[in-house]
């Protein structure tokens, strides 16, 4: 931990020093929420988000908060070791045009439907997710835009990995949008305390619409997690039209964007980790780079501090327009080009993803040392974007 700050109603607990204005005004908003339990935690890779800081940690007494898991529900990150130990730029170039031959990218979807039985299963679907049902057969296996990619990478373990980071594309925005609506209609008819623009409207645990919004929530999440998996699973029949007798591990799951009921500090609260992974004590996590720089197979520590979470990447140092203004093209390229890497800059407009648009991701691994250990060093050999 770096710092803690204690002018507000509860602390603020800090795994970085260089916090930008917006997200520290956003970290004291929840802090002085009148449900929160103990106090903030903002992780190293923590930034301005959408009334709370990506990158934060809460833990909230009987109560959730929409705006506090975000729009993107279930969105993280899976990875899996192959049992390869090189592979030609050639080939790699192959396989990449196989991803892109089988995984449609940024706003584009499957044009026919996706096997229904690859589906998160419910007796009963929620209302949401039930209304984007069909929308949503069609974006199973999908990436999507932003800052969602697919990434060969090159192990500290002397082995070929892969790695993806998605979503649950339309049917977790539809889910945010409508329960965060429901939420500040009744925040204003119950006459709250929490100021609507600082865009924190909560439901209180034991109304319907509480329970409603974490079964939709926990669908998004598993939804997200089977539209990984079908990703995955595709980028293997890429791997498998170029290299013989290629064989796959086990896969490596972990969401950074949800709420759920856990115990910290001897009561059962509800966590909130927005653009923040769980690292329970022993727990098996991923931490990305940016594009071009290392990702990391990590352990986490479960420090009690952090509410036993971690960072869930390097974090935005740019916002996009800014970076797609200001950054220099030819420099972001040559960059990737010096350290060998396929990458998917091309012109200004991608420059929202470039390295410079991110923080130093050593300096937040090394920010984190309370809360994780380094089991593999990912090196990137391609990356494909959304």
């Amino acid at each position: 931990m770096k710092q803690v700050i204690s002018s507000e109603r509860r602390p603020i607990k800090m795994w970085l020093s260089d916090i930008e204005e917006g997200a520290l005004k956003q970290a004291k908003n929840l802090a002085n929420l009148p449900f929160i339990h103990k106090h903030v935690a903002l992780m190293p890779d923590c930034h301005e988000g959408y009334g709370m800081p990506i990158g934060g940690v809460i833990a909230t007494k009987d109560v959730v908060i929409p705006n506090a898991v975000g729009v993107d529900i279930g969105c993280g990150m899976c990875a899996i070791k192959t049992n390869i130990e090189d592979l030609s730029t050639p080939d790699v170039k192959r396989i990449m045009s196989g991803i892109r031959k089988r995984i449609p990218l940024g706003f584009n979807w499957h044009k026919k439907e996706q096997d229904a039985a690859l589906m998160p299963q419910r007796d009963k679907m929620p209302l949401i997710a039930g209304r984007n049902y069909k929308k949503a057969l069609c974006q199973l296996g999908t990436l999507g835009g932003g800052n969602h990619f697919i990434e060969i990478q090159y192990g500290s373990d002397n082995a070929i990995w892969i790695m993806i980071h998605s979503g649950s594309r339309n049917i977790g925005l539809q889910v945010a949008k409508y329960y965060n609506n429901i939420a500040r209609k009744l925040n204003e008819r119950w006459h709250t305390s929490v100021p609507s623009n600082h865009d924190l409207a909560f439901l209180p645990i034991e109304i319907k619409e509480a329970s409603d919004y974490l079964d939709e929530m926990n669908y998004c999440v598993e939804f997200a997690f089977a539209n990984r998996k079908l990703m995955m699973d595709r980028t293997k029949e890429a791997f498998r039209d170029v290299v013989q007798d290629v064989e796959f591990g086990e896969l490596i799951n972990i969401a950074h964007n949800y709420a759920c009921i856990e115990e910290h500090f001897k009561e059962k609260v509800v966590v909130h980790r927005k653009g923040a992974t769980s690292a329970k004590n022993g727990e098996i996590g991923i931490i990305p780079g940016s594009q071009g720089t290392n990702s990391y197979i990590v352990e986490g520590k479960g420090n009690l501090e952090s509410f036993m979470s971690c960072s869930h990447g390097a974090g935005r140092k740019l916002g996009r327009k800014q970076a797609q203004r200001t950054l220099d093209l030819k420099e972001e390229i040559s960059r990737l080009e010096k350290k060998g890497v396929v990458h998917s800059i091309r012109t200004q407009k991608d420059l929202d993803e470039a390295c410079s648009a991110y923080k130093d991701i050593h300096t937040v691994m090394e920010n984190q040392k309370d809360l994780v250990d380094i089991k593999v060093t990912l090196e990137p050999l391609a990356v494909i974007k959304g």
